[in-house]
């Protein structure tokens, strides 16, 4: 049998027959522990008393030590499960959170710096992040170029003036918006690499953003295999089902997978069974990729005929 101190052979009356103790060392005793711990198959048998065998080995001289001791490793131990417990799915929930962040944060310094600028330059007639690249590497109307294809509009534009302290703030904080528009770019590049690597099932089926958005709303990639096709169906769809519940409202056919081309492309009266067929082929991906992590072709090919078969019966 195996303790987290020692290897003890038991004689049928309880008593230690034979022991081979660890050594003191908190680190190696706290992954023992841990494995230990992890193994239903090592559990003491009935009226087995720990701290007088450990003494009887001779692994500890007595009970102080020894509770001293174990205090220590179980410290040690819970250090090691904070530090192991950083899962590969865990980056990619962080990383579409940190992409909501910016959206959220980007739009808001958008619509600001569109008001901003469009009140100086209204015939620009650009938004978001073009806008933002533009006023960030020209400025000011009377800074562009004469080689520039917004020369003549700037030259009879009817915004308002501004100056020179005008134009290096607000291309300042064009610049600042830029970099945050980069930093987006940069995080959806290692979403779509740690999406290949953890879900390529599901990454091939729902594409790297949505499949990583699914993952992040179930709580990780097992939390995802869990669950029904019908629950993967809806998920996101809170609102609309909450009133369904309420009978003020018909039942959900969809809810973020809406997203996939396959549904938003799709004429509104297959869009249900679209629904189906997606959710069923991104849960069957969840789970192999949580169990397997190797890609399957032939989900996404047995996907591809479902949807051809809902096209042509509806025909």
């Amino acid at each position: 049998m195996k303790t987290w101190f020692a290897d003890i052979e038991i004689n049928e009356d309880g008593s230690v027959a034979d022991c081979s103790p660890c050594t003191q060392d908190v680190q190696q005793l706290a992954e023992r522990l841990l494995v230990f711990q992890a193994d239903p198959k090592q559990i003491p048998p009935a009226g087995f008393d720990p701290v007088q065998n450990a003494i009887e080995c001779g692994f500890v001289a007595g009970e102080t030590e020894y509770y001293s001791l174990l205090q220590q490793v179980c410290i040690a131990a819970t250090r090691l499960k904070i530090k192991n417990s950083y899962s590969p799915d865990l980056r990619i929930i962080h990383a579409v959170e940190a992409l909501d962040d910016i959206d959220e944060a980007a739009n808001l310094l958008a619509e600001r710096l569109g008001i901003w600028y469009g009140e100086h330059f209204p015939e620009a007639g650009m938004l978001t992040e073009n806008l933002a690249k533009f006023v960030a590497e020209n400025g000011l109307r009377q800074d562009l170029q004469q080689d520039s294809q917004f020369h003549e509009a700037a030259r009879s534009s009817v915004g308002m003036e501004m100056d020179a302290e005008d134009g290096a703030i607000i291309k300042a904080f064009a610049a600042d918006l830029t970099s945050l528009y980069e930093r987006r770019h940069v995080i959806e590049a290692y979403i779509h690499k740690n999406m290949e690597q953890l879900a390529p099932n599901l990454d091939e089926v729902a594409g790297a953003n949505l499949g990583a958005r699914l993952i992040s709303m179930a709580g990780g990639l097992q939390s995802l295999s869990r669950m029904p096709s019908s629950t993967i169906q809806v998920m996101g769809a809170n609102q609309a089902l909450f009133k369904h519940l309420r009978g003020k409202a018909t039942s959900p056919k969809h809810g973020i997978i809406f997203n996939h081309p396959l549904i938003k492309n799709s004429h509104p009266k297959i869009r249900g069974k679209m629904a189906r067929a997606l959710a069923s082929s991104l849960s069957i991906a969840s789970r192999v990729d949580a169990f397997s992590g190797q890609l399957n072709p032939a989900i996404k090919e047995k996907l591809d005929r479902k949807v051809q078969s809902i096209k042509e019966g509806s025909k």
